[in-house]
């Protein structure tokens, strides 16, 4: 069974997507922990809910980036993580995790990338970017992370309509209910072998 860590920082309403997706048995996983940088995190109380361990850790927490990375790298071998799932993560990923865990760290964006994507856009801030270009069409994308904000391989992508009466909160409201709905399918899948990447080219089924 694939062991995987879950990344968060807010409320982690896709972690809970996750979670309930386990628990119907349409996900076959095991969820070693949860790593959190906000100590409030809603996420927490979640992983406290469904008895998994859950670990507050962040780059504050340390004197050097090294000594943050190099607990943050035992963490996760000492739980024997093999897939990390950001899930609202707010953190830059250390290159040194990227370099041990490649092709092994994905991430959930709410739009189309290479569109409405890079550092500075997450939560609502994409949904109004996109309203305020006049895109037709937004979703999800679902990619491995690559040292860039929101640039590595694609793995996954679906869409969602952009209506005339949309803000940017009916807009994110419909773009999370396609999150939830769609990363666990990416878990399963990679978690079943059906995927495998060479370059940015990202082959197999979901």
């Amino acid at each position: 069974m694939l062991k995987c860590a879950v990344f968060a920082s807010g409320g982690g309403s896709n972690f809970q997507a996750l979670i309930d997706r386990k628990k119907s048995g349409d996900l076959i996983v095991d969820f070693k922990l949860l790593i959190c940088n906000n100590p409030v995190a809603g996420a927490i109380e979640r992983a406290k809910n469904n008895n998994i361990k859950h670990i507050h850790l962040a780059p504050s927490h340390f004197s050097t980036e090294a000594s943050y990375i190099k607990v943050l790298l035992d963490t996760l071998k000492e739980n024997e993580v093999e897939l990390i799932i950001l899930a609202g993560y707010m953190k830059k990923i250390p290159q040194e995790v990227i370099a041990a865990y490649p092709d092994a760290i994905i991430n959930i964006h709410p739009a189309l990338l290479p569109a409405f994507g890079g550092k500075g856009l997450y939560g609502e801030k994409v949904h109004q970017a996109v309203l305020d270009y006049g895109a037709k069409i937004s979703g999800v994308t679902i990619h491995y992370i690559d040292g860039q904000y929101d640039h590595g391989p694609v793995i996954y992508q679906q869409t969602v309509p952009v209506l005339d009466s949309d803000d940017a909160h009916s807009l994110a409201k419909r773009v999370l209910e396609l999150e939830h709905d769609s990363y666990w399918k990416v878990v399963a899948a990679i978690a079943g072998g059906a995927i495998s990447v060479k370059g940015r080219r990202v082959y197999g089924s979901v």
